[in-house]
C-alpha cells in the first residue's frame, strides 16, 4: 500500500512541476479547436456551453495510438477498458459500454446491443480529433447517452489525388495497415479506405482459476487476449451540386475472426469454435446551406443509414450445440462438425434523421430534429420465434442563447433542450436538459443538469443462452423490463493563464431502475432445457430491474504548451455505489459498480520541432506518457490490480525538395516501459491485460496532387466569429 501511494504521489509531483512557469497566452490547436458535440452546432472549445474535452490531431499524431481503445485510455484520465473477446469492455466515469454513446462523424457506431461495442471499427490513422461529453446527453442524442458520448472525427480529404499507406508493426505480430485513395472530379469527391488488424495474442499465465477444485490449474493454454485478424474496406463519395447543397453516400464491409487456442480441460480451457463477425453499412445524406456571404447560418441535414452486426460460431471440432435440423426443428444437442458456422446474432438498424440549424433574432440559435430508428434482431438458437424488432420515433430541440451582461467581454450561454421519444414498447417519454456558461474574460464557468433516458434492449428483453462454466448457466430475457432514466448534475471551471489551461469538473449522476441479472429459480428456465440438463444447470439467471446506482466524482485537467513543448496531467476521482438483489437473502445490498477505480490518471510531456528551408520541411519531436489506476473493484471474482505503466513514443516527418507533393512520417516507440504484468489466473479480473513492456514503428508514405475547389461558406462560422469577437 505505501509502494503504491508513493508511486502515485511522485507521479503527480513530476506532472505539477512540468506546467510551473508560464508567461504568454496558450498556444497550439487545444483551445482552438472547433467542436460540435456538446450542442450539435460549432463552437470554439474554450466557448463550449457544454463541456467538452478534446484530443486533438497533433495528440494523437504525436502518442501513435495502435487502436481507440489505447487511445482513449492513455489521454483521457476518464476511461477504463479491459480487452476482450466480445468487445472493448469500455468504462466512462463508472459506467460501462451500454451506457457510452460512440459517434463517427455524429452518427451512432453500431455493434453488439448488449452493449459490447467493437472499437477496432474505427481506423486509428483515419482520425481527425475526438470529442468526449461527460454525463447524460439523452435529449440530443437519444438512448444509450447516460454516462456520455464519444465522438470520432475523421479525416477531411480535399486533394485532387491522394494516395496514403501506412503500416504499423509491433510486439506479439501486432499489424496495424491502412491504405487510402482520394480522387476529386470537379464536384464529385472520392475517398477510399482500408484497414488491416491483426494480432497473435499472448498469454500472462497459464494458471486457471476454477471455483470446483482444490487448487489452481497451472498449465491452461488459454490466453489473456486471443488471437484476432480483422480488416474493413469503406468509401466515401460527396458530390456538391452547388454552394449550397451536397449529397454524400457511403458503405463499409467489416470481416472479423477471434481464434482461441485448444486446451486440455474440458471444463475450462477446451474451445470447439472460433468466433466470427460481418458486418456492413450503408448511408446516403444530404445537406442544404442558406446563404454564402451572410451570417444567417441556418442549416438543414438528411441523413439515412443502415448497418448490420453478425456473429457466428466457426466450429472447429464437433461439437453438440442448440440448432436446427434439417426439417426446421430446434434441437438442444444438434450435432455441428469442423468447419461449420453457426449464426448467433444478426443485428441490423436503419435510421433516418432530418435536423435543422437557424439562426433567429436576439441571438438565439435553434436546433430541431426528426429520428426515425428501426431495430431488428435474429438469433435463431436464441429467441423464441428467432427473431425480434422494435422501432422509436423522436422529436428534439435545443436553444442556444448568448446574453450580454453589461459591458466588456462578459457574456453568459443558456442552452435549454427537449427530447420526445416515443417507443413501441414503453410509449411516449420527455427528456430535459438545460446547460449553462459564464464567461469572464479567461474565465468560464459551467452548470448542466440533464436526464438520460434508456430503454431495454432486444436481447434484454428477448434473449435466452447457455454458458457452460464449471456449471451450466443459462440467461433468460425479460419482456416485463421498465425503462433506465438518469439525472445528471455537472460544475465546471476552466481558466487560463499564459502557457496553462486548467479545468475542474464535479459532477453527480443518479440511475434508477438499471437493469442488472438477478439469480431466479431453477423452475423458471424453459421446460426443455430442465428435462435436457436436469441437475446440470446450475443457475437460471434473468435480466429484472433491480438496481438503482450512483457516480459521484472530480475531473480535473492540467496543460501547459509552450513553442515547442507541451506537458499535461489528467486525474479522475470517483465513486460509487449500487443497490443489487442478494438471491440468498432476498432484499438488496450496497455494492460498488462493476470495474470502479477511486482514483484513475495521465500524464504526458512532449517536444516537437519543424524545421523548412531549401525546399524541404521536416518535423521530428518525442513524447513520454503515463497512466495510472488504483484498485478496480468487482462483485465477483476478485478485484484487478492497481498499476501504473509509461510509454515513449518518436517521430519524424518530412518532405524532400525533389518530390514536395510526397509525405513521409517514421514512428517508434516503447509501451509499458518497465514491464508491468499482471499474472492473476484466468477466470479473475484484471487490472490491465497489458503483456509487459512491447516495441512497435510504423512507416507512412502519402501522395497529394492538387487542390479541389471548394466553395466558400461563411454562413457556417457564425458561432466561430461569435467567439472570436468575444475574446
Amino acid at each position: 500500500m505505501k509502494s503504491s501511494f508513493k508511486s502515485i504521489f511522485t507521479f503527480f509531483l513530476a506532472a505539477l512541476g512540468m506546467g510551473a512557469a508560464a508567461q504568454e497566452p496558450l498556444k497550439g490547436d487545444s483551445l482552438g479547436e472547433v467542436v460540435v458535440t456538446g450542442t450539435g452546432t460549432q463552437h470554439l472549445l474554450r466557448n463550449a456551453p457544454v463541456q467538452t474535452e478534446v484530443i486533438s490531431g497533433r495528440q494523437l499524431r504525436q502518442y501513435g495510438g495502435r487502436s481507440l481503445e489505447d487511445i482513449l485510455g492513455g489521454l483521457s484520465a476518464s476511461f477504463a477498458f479491459n480487452e476482450g473477446d466480445m468487445g472493448s469492455q469500455m468504462q466512462l466515469n463508472g459506467l460501462g459500454n451500454s451506457y457510452i454513446l460512440v459517434l463517427v462523424d455524429g452518427k451512432r457506431l453500431h455493434g453488439d446491443v448488449g452493449g459490447e461495442n467493437d472499437l477496432q471499427l474505427i481506423d486509428p490513422h483515419n482520425i481527425e480529433r475526438i470529442e468526449i461529453v461527460k454525463g447524460a446527453s439523452s435529449a440530443l442524442y437519444g438512448s444509450d447517452a447516460i454516462a456520455g458520448v464519444v465522438n470520432i472525427i475523421t479525416k477531411r480529404h480535399d486533394d485532387a489525388l491522394l494516395v496514403e499507406n501506412s503500416t504499423r508493426l509491433g510486439s506479439y505480430s501486432d499489424l496495424r495497415q491502412h491504405n487510402g485513395l482520394g480522387l476529386a472530379w470537379g464536384k464529385l469527391k472520392s475517398y477510399t479506405n482500408f484497414q488491416l488488424q491483426h494480432s497473435d495474442g499472448w498469454q500472462n499465465t497459464a494458471t486457471e482459476w476454477t471455483p470446483s477444485s482444490a487448487a489452481p490449474v497451472t498449465d491452461s493454454r488459454n490466453k489473456t487476449v486471443n488471437e484476432h485478424t480483422n480488416w474493413q474496406l469503406s468509401e466515401q463519395l460527396t458530390w456538391t451540386l452547388s454552394p449550397r447543397l451536397e449529397l454524400t453516400a457511403g458503405g463499409t464491409y467489416y470481416r472479423k475472426g477471434i481464434y482461441r487456442p485448444k486446451g486440455k480441460y474440458p471444463k475450462y480451457d477446451v474451445k470447439t469454435f472460433d468466433m466470427k463477425y460481418r458486418n456492413a453499412s450503408a448511408s446516403i445524406g444530404g445537406k442544404w446551406r442558406h446563404g454564402l456571404t451572410t451570417d444567417d447560418g441556418d442549416l438543414l441535414t438528411l441523413d439515412i443509414d443502415w448497418n448490420r452486426h453478425a456473429y457466428y460460431h466457426a466450429f472447429t471440432s464437433t461439437t453438440l450445440a442448440e440448432g436446427f435440423d434439417e426439417q426446421g426443428r430446434f434441437m438442444l444437442d444438434y450435432p455441428y462438425f469442423a468447419g461449420q458456422e453457426n449464426l448467433q446474432t444478426n443485428q441490423e438498424r436503419t435510421m433516418a434523421h432530418l435536423k435543422g440549424v437557424f439562426s433567429l433574432p436576439h441571438d438565439h440559435r435553434l436546433s430541431a430534429g426528426l429520428e426515425a430508428r428501426y431495430d431488428y434482431l435474429r438469433a435463431p438458437t436464441s429467441i423464441a420465434g428467432k427473431t425480434a424488432s422494435d422501432n422509436t420515433e423522436a422529436l428534439y430541440v435545443q436553444d442556444e442563447w448568448r446574453l450580454p451582461i453589461g459591458q466588456g467581454s462578459v457574456t453568459a450561454h443558456l442552452t435549454p433542450g427537449l427530447r420526445l421519444n416515443r417507443n413501441q414498447a414503453f410509449g411516449l417519454r420527455l427528456t430535459p436538459k438545460l446547460s449553462a456558461m459564464l464567461s469572464a474574460g479567461s474565465l468560464r464557468l459551467r452548470a448542466s443538469w440533464s436526464q438520460g433516458f434508456k430503454t431495454p434492449t432486444l436481447k434484454e428483453q428477448n434473449y435466452r443462452y447457455l454458458r457452460e462454466m464449471t456449471t451450466i448457466i443459462m440467461y433468460l430475457g425479460n419482456k416485463d423490463l421498465k425503462p433506465q432514466t438518469s439525472n445528471y448534475y455537472a460544475l465546471n471551471a476552466e481558466y487560463t493563464w499564459g502557457d496553462v489551461n486548467l479545468t475542474v469538473t464535479g459532477y453527480y449522476n443518479k440511475l434508477d431502475n438499471m437493469i442488472t441479472l438477478v439469480t431466479v429459480p431453477r423452475s423458471e428456465a424453459p421446460d426443455e432445457y430442465r428435462q435436457q440438463y436436469g441437475e446440470m444447470l446450475g443457475k437460471v439467471r434473468r435480466y429484472q430491474n433491480m438496481e438503482d446506482a450512483r457516480t459521484s466524482g472530480v475531473d480535473v485537467s492540467l496543460r501547459y504548451a509552450h513553442k515547442e513543448i507541451s506537458a499535461g496531467l489528467g486525474y479522475s476521482y470517483l465513486d460509487t455505489d449500487a443497490h443489487v438483489y442478494d438471491a440468498d437473502h432476498e432484499r438488496l445490498k450496497q455494492v460498488t459498480i462493476d470495474g470502479m477505480a477511486h482514483h484513475k490518471g495521465n500524464v504526458f510531456l512532449t517536444w516537437q520541432h519543424e524545421a523548412k528551408g531549401h525546399g524541404r520541411t521536416s518535423s521530428y519531436g518525442a513524447g513520454l506518457y503515463g497512466r495510472f489506476s488504483t484498485k478496480r473493484y468487482y462483485q465477483l471474482d476478485g478485484n484487478g490490480k492497481g498499476y501504473h505503466t509509461w510509454r515513449l513514443a518518436a517521430n519524424y516527418r518530412f518532405t524532400l525538395p525533389s518530390l514536395p507533393a510526397l509525405g513521409m512520417s517514421v514512428e517508434a516507440g516503447v509501451d509499458n516501459i518497465f514491464n508491468y504484468c499482471d499474472r492473476t489466473p484466468h477466470g479473475l479480473h484484471l487490472g490491465t491485460t497489458t503483456p509487459g513492456r512491447t516495441v512497435y514503428a510504423t512507416l507512412s508514405v502519402s501522395l497529394k496532387k492538387g487542390k479541389r475547389v471548394k466553395f466558400t461558406d461563411k454562413s457556417n462560422l457564425k458561432n466561430k466569429q461569435q467567439d472570436d469577437e468575444q475574446d
